[in-house]
């Protein structure tokens, strides 16, 4: 039997500690927060009048003004430069026009080893404006696996939210990869609403993560939010507020568990299968008013990244395929009808075959199906390429 070779890859995920930070050097921190969040509207506002993307020329341009009237270090300078640079070409990776990029969630990115470190006694080592280096400890619980030799930590950022410092470590290790061509698992997972995910792997085991409780829950936050807004008084704004984040902190934890077990469910060298998404917005246009909000705030996204990271660590590969006709399409004759499927009542019937079952779980089933070709097709060109290679050996 041949033995499977795993390749070596490396992984990143963010790290996200609370500090624990006195009184005397909280000042200090807010500060060059506060600091360090004017110099990038600074050179926002640079970058947005000259479309300079190229760092050395926009060190020219902004690097004394940096240092003389925003009091930046000169790493510093260089940090704000960079985050600003990172912010438009994200942007306009992500296709959006041309736009002023405002900074105002007040961060502070850190260069690690420089800008901040480990101490042996426990605590982070941040460097300030005015102050110099100051130490804070720090809430380990359950971030303990990241303080370790397996995971080296990036640039940071400082944040300050609900009063509370945090910093974001990006954190990266070396994950084994094995090929597609030895995958041993291909689960096909289709994501929705009535039921958050709904997956079929090799075996033609079927698992439903039910989404009506999830769907309930978000009406209940809905309607606590209109009638707050209705209110329009400052302390319903503070409630709507904390309505929202609560509601953020919820959904997060649903698409971690949900995440969690469909890679857990996957066989080892799996491969899972998801719909490619990205076009969701735009097609609110299709759907009724009354159901726009909740189609297009639907956290799809957010699941399928930590679906893909999840699946990144365990060593497991991710495909994301176009979702067209993946409900329509007879997972058994290939028969592909629009009225296959009736959406009011969830169901696929074959107009063709007469095969039955939930909409949900055919669309699982074709996303399988899509996997287990994609894997023939890789397997091929290498065999090609293989092939073509002995040919021309001497």
């Amino acid at each position: 039997m041949k033995t499977i070779e795993p390749i070596q890859k490396t992984a990143t995920i963010t790290a996200k500690l609370k500090l624990n930070v006195s009184e005397d050097i909280k000042a200090p921190l807010l500060e060059t927060i506060a600091a360090y969040t004017k110099a990038c509207n600074y050179v926002s506002e640079i970058v947005f009048e000259s479309r300079q993307l190229v760092q050395p020329k926009l060190h020219t341009m902004t690097y004394e003004t940096l240092r003389a009237d925003y009091g930046m270090k000169s790493q510093m300078a260089q940090s704000v430069m960079k985050s600003v640079i990172a912010r438009y070409r994200s942007a306009r990776g992500n296709g959006h026009e041309w736009a002023l990029i405002k900074f105002d969630r007040g961060e502070y990115d850190l260069v690690w080893n420089r800008d901040y470190s480990l101490l042996r006694d426990g605590t982070f080592s941040l460097n300030t404006v005015n102050d110099g280096r100051v130490k804070t400890p720090f809430a380990i619980k359950a971030m303990e696996k990241y303080f370790t030799d397996e995971w080296e930590f990036g640039t940071a950022k400082l944040l300050f939210k609900n009063k509370k410092f945090y910093l974001h470590i990006p954190a990266t290790t070396i994950v084994k990869e094995y090929s597609l061509s030895e995958c041993t698992d291909v689960v096909g997972v289709d994501m929705g609403m009535n039921f958050t995910a709904v997956s079929y792997n090799t075996k033609g085991k079927v698992e439903f993560h039910k989404g009506r409780p999830v769907k309930e829950k978000r009406a209940q936050f809905a309607q606590t939010r209109k009638e707050l807004q209705m209110r329009g008084t400052p302390s319903s704004r503070r409630r709507l507020k904390k309505i929202g984040q609560r509601e953020n902190r919820w959904m997060n934890d649903v698409n971690h568990v949900t995440s969690k077990a469909l890679v857990a469910g996957t066989g080892k060298n799996g491969l899972i299968v998801l719909e490619d998404l990205g076009g969701i917005r735009g097609a609110t246009e299709k759907v009724r008013k009354r159901d726009r909000y909740l189609s297009v705030s639907w956290a799809f996204f957010d699941l399928r990244q930590k679906i893909e990271y999840k699946a990144e660590l365990a060593g497991k590969n991710v495909l994301a395929v176009d979702p067209k006709y993946t409900s329509q399409c007879c997972p058994k004759c290939g028969h592909t009808d629009r009225y296959n499927r009736d959406k009011k009542r969830h169901t696929f019937k074959c107009r063709m075959c007469n095969y039955q079952s939930n909409d949900d779980r055919t669309a699982a089933m074709n996303l399988h199906r899509k996997g287990v070709e994609h894997i023939s097709t890789v397997a091929s060109q290498t065999c090609s390429a293989e092939s073509g290679a002995q040919s021309i050996a001497p």
